[in-house]
Formats: C-alpha cells, structure tokens, sequence
C-alpha cells in the first residue's frame, strides 16, 4: 500500500506543476507577453498532460486489466482492450 500511496503523491505533485503552469499562460495573456512565449507555455501544459496521462493510463493497464481475471484472457482479447484504451483516452 505505501508504494501506491507514493505513486499518488508523484501524480498529484505533477497535477500542481501542470496547475502552476497554466497560471502562467494567465498571467502571460494578462500582461500581453510575447505570442511566442505563451505558445511555448501551452506546450509545456500539454506535454504534462500528455505524460500525466500516459502514466494513468500505464498504471490503467498494470492493475486493472493485467492483474485482473482478464489475465487469463487470450492474448487477442487483451490486445484489444488496450487498444480501445488508447483510442478513447489518446484522441
């Protein structure tokens, strides 16, 4: 159980970078900061959500369908709950 909790604590610390970075476009739009910085910050915030993302959806996979009764399902079964995952969370 401490290891999730540890797991938890990393996600929630990158869920406040990602917060304190989105504060920063808003504080970059308010002062008429340079397109190109702001542009820059949005890719940052969407480089952390894709990695939070990824990491959720790892963990996804880890606990709730390899570690489940669907282990014993048959590889093809599996391949193809993975890639439903992917096509609903990674559009």
């Amino acid at each position: 159980m401490p290891e999730i909790d540890k797991e938890k604590q990393k996600l929630i610390a990158r869920i406040k970078r990602i917060r304190g970075q989105v504060d920063s476009i808003e504080r970059s739009l308010t002062t008429g900061d340079d397109c190109a910085d702001i542009l820059m910050l949005m890719a940052n915030v969407r480089g952390g959500i894709n990695s939070l993302m990824a990491e959720v959806l790892e963990d996804h996979i880890r606990l709730h369908l390899l570690a489940s009764e669907k282990s014993s399902a048959q590889p093809h079964e599996l391949a193809e709950d993975l890639i439903d995952l992917v096509r609903a969370y990674l559009k």
